[in-house]
Order: structure tokens, then sequence, then C-alpha cells
């Protein structure tokens, strides 16, 4: 059974819709301060890997509030497009990406990472930050990144992941058991949404098991970064 974040009858994808429309006021704020700025970093080594590549066109799938997005507009991509199912996350992007002037690259629509509004084989580059575990079906987003993206075009997907040394694997689920829940109900006044993460984390199929999932939605050369001592990875795979 799926987690999702509510104890509701609606689909995972309309309660995930829900909890960041919920918490879109601060999340930024907590995205930042609960990682200690770490999630920075990680988004710089993202661009970096795409800056190797030098895609023109980039899809940024659940782009919340665009902060990937926004990290790419020194990638040399000459088009940057962000979807995401949360209008709340959506307008806080738009507004982030209006102060930096940056309209002329990047543009923000609602879009379902099962369902993309694009045609096929159309980006060059396809990215998702902290986006696969809150997929309703992970396959078949997969898949839809495969459909849009053109022959030899690549997918990057940032995601947490679960160390496997002592102590940074009992310190990483004590935080996110203990800590995280905490501040996130006190700063997002949404206690669902901050037990959701670590639960989440929990199932998502990380490593070896996110390989394999890449591979079954045609991919090449499936490949991760651990970063942080496995705290996230980096997953890459070509069309």
């Amino acid at each position: 059974m799926a987690v999702t974040p509510y104890n509701s009858n609606k689909s995972k994808k309309e309660q995930v819709a829900e909890m960041f429309d919920n918490i879109s006021h601060r999340y930024d704020f907590l995205n930042h301060f609960l990682s200690l700025g770490i999630d920075k970093l990680w988004r710089k080594k993202v661009v970096k890997l795409i800056k190797k590549q030098a895609p023109e066109k980039i899809l940024d799938i659940a782009t919340g509030t665009a902060d990937l997005a926004i990290a790419m507009a020194n990638s040399g991509a000459k088009q940057i497009q962000g979807i995401d199912i949360s209008e709340g996350m959506l307008a806080i992007g738009r507004k982030k990406i209006q102060n930096k002037k940056l309209q002329h690259l990047i543009s923000l629509q609602w879009g379902d990472s099962e369902d993309i509004p694009f045609t096929d084989s159309l980006f060059d580059a396809v990215t998702v930050a902290f986006g696969v575990r809150n997929f309703e079906h992970p396959l078949k987003g997969l898949q839809e990144i495969y459909r849009v993206l053109k022959p030899g075009g690549m997918i990057y997907v940032l995601e947490f992941s679960q160390p496997q040394h002592f102590p940074i694997r009992q310190l990483y689920f004590f935080y996110f058991r203990h800590i995280l829940p905490v501040w996130g109900k006190i700063v997002s006044r949404d206690p669902a949404a901050y037990t959701y993460l670590p639960e989440s984390v929990k199932v998502f199929p990380y490593g070896e098991a996110f390989l394999k999932l890449l591979s079954e939605a045609g991919f090449k050369q499936p490949s991760n970064i651990p970063l942080s001592f496995g705290i996230a990875s980096i997953y890459s795979g070509i069309k």
C-alpha cells in the first residue's frame, strides 16, 4: 500500500498536491533550514552534470518552487520548463523567477508527471528533485519521462536515499523520525506533511532498486552518484 500524507479517500496524487499547497508558504524556509542548506549543494551537483551534457531544452518535473529550475539558469540551456501538481508551489516559483528576471528562460505550468503535457521526443534533459517518491506510480512516471526525451536525452533524479554505515544511518533516521517532524509541524502547521516525508523515504526504492526501475522504464546505462555519505543520490540514465 502506498504511503500517503493524509488519512483520506483521495488518491495519493490528490493528497500530495493538497499537502504542498498547504505548506507552500513555508516550504523554501523549511527545506533549507531542515536540510542545513545541504540541499543547495546537491542541486549544484545536478547542474554540474547537466552542464557537461549541454542540453538546450530541459523539463523540470515536480519543480515545486522552482529551486532546481532556477539553479539550472546558468547551465547553458535555452529553455527550461517546469511542471508541478501544486498550484500553491507554482505561484511561489513564478514570483521567484520574476524577481530574478528569468521569465525569458524559465516557465512554469501545472502538469502531472504521469501524463506529461508535452509531445514525444521534445526535451534534451529531464530533471526531478525530491519528486519521484511522490509519484503515485513511479514506473509510469519514468516511462512518461522517457517518452518526452529526445533519443540520447538524459534523465537526472535527485532523491533521498538510505545511508548504510554506522553512525550516519542511525543519526539519519533519528533526525528523520524525531526532529524533522517536530520542526516541520511547528513551522508549517501541517503535521502530516513532515511525518509523510520520512515514511515516503523509507519505502522509496533507492540504490540498485531504483536503477532497476530506470531500466524497466527503458533507460540505458542507469547510474547512481551517492551524496553526503548516502543521504541522497543523483540517478541518471540515457534514452
